[in-house]
């Protein structure tokens, strides 16, 4: 109440209520009598005025009608007017029924005051957002009628709104709502009939999305509001919006959002996952914030792909502080100024830390004592890593084993492994000392204190080493772009769903497992390669040529997501399945990993190659 007493709007709104308080109460009775008001009434009337008008300014502020902000007037605040008109009617009625008894005083003044004061109380706060906000069309604010205002929306983007659904109308609001937003939405599209000739506050949808090219409204830029559509579905809108020659945005799923909230801050260029269209991620987000939710988690590989967006979805489900462990200082120091600046309230700290370096790694792990690690931490690029096999074996088995013998000292409570599709029959090295993590991983079944888990999926959307951000570079360059071969395929799926399905896997683990993520369809590198060429508004094989280059050391045409041997088992969740394996000997894996790590320090490759397919039968270089 002292922050009321001491602002200005509020004593301006105040005598504006007071004076609407007496005129509704004085046309009350003009209306009731038509005009002329007997003198016994207007001595009522007059002796009524000096306590109703100060009972019902109680009112509105016991309700709160004096809390609100005047430009962001809504739904809430007209329920706040209609409440504390009924209430101060009710009262005013009981009042002079104790005291009057209600003889000589005309129930209809009563009914009509409340009425007007609806209005009047109701109609200044609305006419306020309308001005501060503009949401009026501008053309009812020509020179003819008000010479002196000069709206800015003129100068706005005229903005064409791709869909006419929930996301679309939030979009639109907030447009309205925000007068600092530089567009001015001028009408909708959507193939529903229904919705076709209707309005959306005011903004007209105008037809199909096919009628793109055909509207008569002129526009400035394209918004696809669909966050919902399927890939098929969002490379038609692409294509009928590349045929406008406007540039054109869209807004991101929901799952790629980490507060869930849709909002103009999320506008952003269409991307290559939008026309590939995976469903959005159902989380049980209830097991989820059970395991996290007040916790200590460990992220390593913080500052990759993966680890970073870990951490991001990590944030919205209050942990108590989550450790960034990084041995990239540049990486390390992005995300953490990240958080610095957009998430200020998540408690965080950083570790510039390498994971082969077992003491260093000791001595972060007994100052931050985790309850959860999720280790991302890896060397992942297929090529690089059969340059140095040496490299891979100390970072990926080495620095695994690190981690989960420290964990056990530690009694951590859950420890998930981030794997790769690569680990399945592998023809890589990368892939071999992945699926050596996982079996070391998969042999800690047994143990009671801490659950050990290993999530396996394959390639995401624009992560570093990722074939997008090469071919991006290529079609700045002016192509051309190189693929491996015409009839290559992968796996993918976008960063947020990854790292959401990550955590869901953690939560669900009961240790020993591991969780498969759905990758839905494999998609042809090519396909991907014109896809991306036509998104930068170029003519594949014309502006831009593809040519093959043929298969990478290690590399397969296509990737397995399931290894001989395991068995693919459902989950309560339809995009997670697990594997269960056979049963490892615990202590002859140890002895063979020890064997392994001692031929790397020695940096013999063909004898790492020949080590590693002693403990991954399955594992075919060259293959």
């Amino acid at each position: 109440m002292k922050h009321l007493i001491r602002n200005k709007n509020f004593w301006t709104i105040l005598v504006i209520d007071v004076a609407f308080v007496c005129v509704s109460y004085l046309m009350a009775y003009v209306i009731r009598f038509e005009g002329d008001i007997p003198p016994e009434q207007m001595q009522l009337l007059l002796q009524t005025l000096p306590w109703i008008v100060p009972l019902k300014i109680a009112v509105f502020s016991w309700v709160g009608l004096y809390r609100g902000m005047w430009r962001y007037t809504s739904i809430a605040d007209l329920i706040n007017i209609i409440t504390s008109t009924v209430i101060s009617a009710g009262v005013i009625a009981l009042s002079l029924v104790l005291v009057r008894r209600f003889e000589g005083f005309s129930r209809s003044v009563l009914i009509l005051d409340a009425l007007l004061t609806l209005v009047l109380v109701g109609g200044i706060r609305l006419l306020i957002r309308v001005y501060i906000q503009r949401t009026i069309p501008a053309s009812f604010f020509s020179s003819a009628y008000f010479p002196f205002f000069k709206p800015d929306r003129e100068k706005r983007k005229r903005l064409l709104i791709v869909g006419a659904g929930d996301a679309a109308e939030k979009m639109l609001r907030e447009i309205l709502d925000n007068p600092r937003v530089k567009y001015r939405p001028v009408g909708f599209l959507d193939d529903n009939p229904r919705k076709q000739g209707q309005a959306i506050h005011g903004v007209p949808v105008l037809g199909a999305i096919d009628d793109i090219e055909e509207i008569p409204i002129p526009f400035d830029e394209i918004l696809i509001a669909i966050p919902s559509a399927r890939g098929d579905v969002m490379r038609r809108i692409v294509e009928l919006c590349d045929r406008t020659g406007k540039r054109y945005c869209t807004i991101p799923k929901i799952g790629e959002l980490i507060e869930g909230r849709i909002s103009v801050n999320a506008i952003r260029e269409v991307r290559l996952e939008d026309l590939v269209g995976r469903q959005e991620v159902q989380l049980d987000t209830e097991s989820i914030s059970r395991c996290l939710c007040g916790k200590r988690i460990l992220v390593t590989g913080a500052g990759g792909s993966i680890g970073s967006e870990l951490v991001r979805q990590i944030s919205r489900f209050q942990p108590a502080v989550v450790g960034l462990l990084d041995f990239s200082e540049f990486n390390l120091f992005e995300i953490g100024q990240e958080f610095q600046h957009r998430l200020r309230e998540l408690p965080t700290e950083c570790f510039l830390t390498d994971i082969r370096d077992r003491d260093a790694l000791q001595g972060v792990l007994e100052r931050f004592r985790p309850h959860i690690i999720f280790h991302a931490a890896a060397y992942k690029h297929v090529p690089m890593q059969e340059s140095h096999p040496r490299e891979a074996v100390l970072n990926n088995v080495l620095g695994t084993r690190n981690l989960v013998d420290l964990a056990l000292e530690m009694e951590v409570e859950r420890f998930v492994l981030v794997s790769t599709d690569k680990a399945v029959r592998p023809t890589n090295v990368m892939g071999a000392t992945k699926r050596v993590a996982e079996l070391f991983v998969e042999s800690m079944r047994e143990r009671q204190v801490t659950r050990f888990v290993a999530v396996r999926f394959g390639n995401v959307f624009s992560s570093s080493g990722s074939v997008i951000p090469i071919f991006q570079k290529q079609i700045s360059q002016g192509g051309p772009v190189t693929v491996t071969h015409p009839e290559v395929t992968r796996y993918f799926m976008s960063i947020p769903e990854a790292a959401q399905l990550i955590l869901q896997a953690g939560a669900m683990g009961e240790g020993g497992e591991i969780f498969i993520l759905d990758m839905g369809e494999p998609i042809r590198i090519v396909g991907m390669a014109r896809d991306l060429i036509r998104l930068h508004g170029l003519e594949p094989d014309k502006d831009i040529l593809i040519e093959f280059t043929g298969l990478r050391p290690g590399e397969k045409l296509y990737e397995e997501l399931i290894t001989s041997g395991e068995g693919i088992v459902s989950t309560c969740h339809e995009k997670i399945m697990v594997l269960r394996g056979e049963k490892q000997d615990a202590a002859g894996l140890l002895a063979q990993i020890e064997s392994l790590l001692a031929i790397a320090r020695q940096g013999d490759s063909s004898a790492i190659r020949k080590k590693l397919r002693e403990i991954v039968p399955e594992y075919n270089p060259g293959a």
